[in-house]
């Protein structure tokens, strides 16, 4: 009967959500109000809402068609100018190859040695419980993959990047120190990570490539770690797609809708904006000044041991709970997350409610046993979570 029952409203829910995404024009306000207590995968109904959630489908369908296609010819062109041997765009504009190709090769081998092997490292490695990411895509770049072409995939330049034996010093910001001379350095011992046939790609290569645009066109952040975690559900999300017209442009759109959810998340990932109100350091505060005021007892508590907010909220908040749930979960707190109009405001709720839910546990331990508690949450429902969160909301 109950299973009747979860089968009844599972149907009933993906009609509703049929039927808000049936308008011409959607009505953001409804969309949002459904998509707060989960978004169905069936029918791809998840991705879509997420690209809608994320500012990068309009509202108007009659112009998706069109605003599609512009998209997706843009990142196109990403690929085309960013994904090269240096030189070859310049040299294509009449310009001699020798005339380009010693600074483009400085500038370049800079960014691959600094901030691509980053990426690399941090991709491979994303999820690794999930085989997902090292399987192959179905929709491999075959502007890349192309042998009649110039472009090159990034796999191949980390290979042939040869780096010495280093001690490498890293900080929030990735690698900072590159030195000490020696023999080359094996990067991947070639048991770790199969080794696909020609022509295909894994779907690991793919963010790889979706973060390595997103930090050419944004140097002013370029890459820090922890962006491939932000990047790695959206992806899977629209990799996943049961429609295969959308899952075939999985990369194109991931990158867009990465690229608006940094847009409002970016200043966390900052150092230089730390302290300023809209910096990782007020942030990890906020969940403080809001714990104080839901549960003074506790917020007591922790001050008393000393346990500042950084030593857990840090990671909860940069990475939007990436790493303390399982991707399942993590995807259904985003559909929360995405839906709220003030998505920031509500994670910092979310946060509070993880603590204030196991505030027994942490009312009764020692520094040690609480350190433990929050750098490895101890409840995996997050349903019971998010209706926590709701709750402090409506106690606001």
């Amino acid at each position: 009967m109950l299973c009747w029952l979860y089968h009844k409203n599972s149907w009933s829910r993906i009609q509703e959500f049929k039927v808000a995404l049936s308008e011409d024009k959607l009505d953001l306000k409804v969309l949002r109000e459904l998509c707060f207590s989960g978004i169905p995968f069936e029918g791809g109904i998840r991705a879509l809402c997420w690209k809608v959630l994320l500012n990068y489908l309009p509202l108007d369908q009659l112009i998706w068609e069109s605003f599609l296609k512009k998209q997706r010819e843009v990142y196109s062109q990403f690929l085309k100018e960013m994904i090269i041997q240096p030189g070859i765009a310049k040299a294509n504009l009449g310009l001699s190859r020798e005339d380009v190709t010693m600074e483009d090769h400085v500038i370049s081998h800079t960014f691959i040695k600094h901030v691509l092997l980053q990426i690399d490292k941090d991709v491979r490695r994303l999820y690794p419980d999930m085989a997902f990411f090292q399987r192959p895509t179905d929709y491999p770049c075959q502007l890349i993959l192309d042998p009649q072409n110039d472009y090159e995939t990034l796999r191949r330049r980390v290979e042939q990047t040869t780096l010495k034996a280093q001690t490498v010093d890293r900080n929030r910001s990735g690698v900072t120190n590159v030195s000490s001379p020696g023999k080359a350095l094996n990067l991947y011992p070639s048991n770790e990570y199969e080794v696909l046939p020609s022509g295909c790609e894994a779907h690991w290569e793919v963010v790889e490539r979706i973060l390595f645009i997103y930090a050419k066109l944004n140097p002013g952040i370029a890459y820090v770690q922890g962006m491939n975690e932000v990047v790695g559900p959206i992806y899977y999300t629209f990799a996943t797609d049961p429609n295969n017209e959308w899952k075939e442009h999985a990369e194109a759109d991931t990158f867009f809708c990465f690229t608006n959810l940094m847009s409002e998340n970016r200043d966390m990932f900052i150092k230089s904006l730390d302290d300023s109100q809209c910096g990782i350091t007020y942030k990890m505060e906020s969940v403080y000044s809001m714990l104080k005021e839901k549960d003074m007892d506790l917020y007591m508590k922790l001050q008393e041991q000393n346990i500042k907010p950084q030593y857990f909220t840090f990671r909860w908040l940069t990475l939007l709970l990436s790493q303390e749930f399982l991707l399942p979960d993590v995807i259904r707190i985003w559909d929360t997350l995405f839906s709220d109009q003030d998505r920031f405001d509500f994670l910092i709720l979310v946060c509070c409610a993880m603590l204030v839910l196991i505030r027994d546990q942490l009312l009764a331990g020692d520094f040690t046993v609480n350190m433990r508690l929050l750098q490895d949450y101890p409840i995996s429902d997050v349903h019971t979570i998010l209706a926590k969160a709701k709750e402090l909301q409506g106690g606001s």
